[in-house]
């Protein structure tokens, strides 16, 4: 029998939260304080929302963690202390591809969000209201580190494996540069190793539309008066990069809604009205100045700063094994970039293991398309 089987649960410091009739899994890791930022700020009381599945093996050799991508909680799936469907369901738990059997599975919500870590809607310590813009510059550095400090409060020195899709594969890459001996082994899903030309646009008209709505208000508005209009445009944006034309033409081509339109220019095609559901959804789920802090961070994370090229930083790595998948109709971080990943990984040494998914749902495969995803996955976590 494996020693994982047997070992004592870690973590649960936190009490379960009632929510409604849903129950918490949700634990807190304190950030030291002051938690000194890369561009020079510094947080004081801050704290780090964080997910466990699996049990941590007495040689506490046997975890892997999972950083996420922009909007994502530390949710990844359910648990019997909150039995309500994760982010990555399909994706983790007992006999899945992240086999919580066999690894000891840590999912953290990222610094600046708001979801349950410290970002621009938390209070400030001072005087209690929202840091709003107070918050300091937050770099994927920043984020990196904030999740190393979870995994070594569990008293967890070295990991088995990090998981990062999308923006999450960029502060994995950030970790492996902080703390390169404690990140051997690397699953870097549809991310990219710095922003193209193309995602900073999407990504600047995105942060645009949310600052020249009204309601914004310099980054001041009130808890029950968000920027809604901006938020709506935005998570367009971001919808119409995370699919692929392809997908699009395949689900909708030139359907139309079924209702007559009632006011002029009002939308028509299903398309339309695919986008305003996944915006409505979005709006008041997710803070706007989190958005704008965490999107812009993505910006500004280039591995050319370490070294000169991304491929000398990934010198500085020590990564013996890595996975990295990505899609041909990724149009947010396109397959090119996962190639750059994977061959400056295997240049640096790295034992390289290059996917390539026939999937036509663009960047948010990783989230839909598990038929394709689980499998390989699961081979790369089961050789280890």
């Amino acid at each position: 029998m494996r020693a994982w089987r047997h070992a004592p649960r870690i973590g649960y410091k936190a009490r379960s939260l009632a929510v409604g009739h849903r129950m918490s899994a949700t634990q807190y890791c304190a950030l030291p304080s002051p938690f000194r930022m890369k561009r020079g700020g510094m947080l004081h009381g801050a704290r780090i929302a964080y997910e466990t599945w699996g049990r941590l093996s007495a040689a506490r050799d046997n975890t892997v963690l999972i950083v996420t991508g922009l909007s994502p909680g530390a949710h990844a799936a359910s648990s019997a202390l909150d039995p309500g469907l994760g982010w990555w369901e399909e994706m983790l738990g007992p006999g899945k591809a992240i086999d919580t059997d066999r690894w000891f599975v840590v999912c953290v919500n990222s610094l600046g969000s708001c979801k349950g870590s410290t970002g621009p809607a938390s209070p400030h310590p001072d005087d209690g209201l929202p840091y709003r813009l107070r918050f300091p510059d937050l770099c994927i550095e920043d984020v990196a580190e904030a999740a190393w400090q979870v995994v070594a409060s569990l008293g967890i020195e070295r990991l088995a494996a990090v998981i990062g899709p999308s923006m999450g594969g960029m502060t994995a890459q950030a970790l492996a540069l902080l703390h390169p001996q404690a990140c051997p082994n690397l699953v870097l899903v549809s991310s990219a190793p710095q922003a193209q030309p193309f995602a900073l646009a999407v990504r600047s008209l995105q942060r645009e539309a949310i600052r020249l709505d009204p309601d914004w208000k310099g980054g001041h508005y009130a808890a029950d008066e968000h920027p809604v209009m901006g938020m709506r445009l935005a998570r367009k944006l971001g919808v119409m990069t995370y699919r692929s034309p392809l997908e699009w033409k395949q689900r909708f081509g030139r359907a139309r809604v079924e209702f007559r339109p009632c006011e002029p220019f009002e939308r028509e095609f299903q398309v339309e009205a695919y986008l305003e559901a996944h915006a409505q959804r979005f709006v008041g789920s997710f803070d706007p100045n989190c958005y704008l802090y965490l999107s812009r961070a993505m910006d500004w994370f280039d591995l050319a700063e370490y070294g000169g090229t991304v491929e000398a930083a990934y010198q500085r790595m020590a990564v013996r094994r890595a996975l990295v998948i990505g899609v041909e109709t990724d149009i947010l971080f396109p397959l090119e970039q996962q190639e750059q990943q994977a061959e400056g990984l295997r240049l640096a040494g790295a034992s390289v293991d290059f996917q390539t998914p026939p999937s036509v749902q663009g960047h948010d495969a990783f989230l839909v398309d598990f038929r394709h995803f689980c499998p390989i996955m699961a081979k790369f976590l089961g050789a280890l």
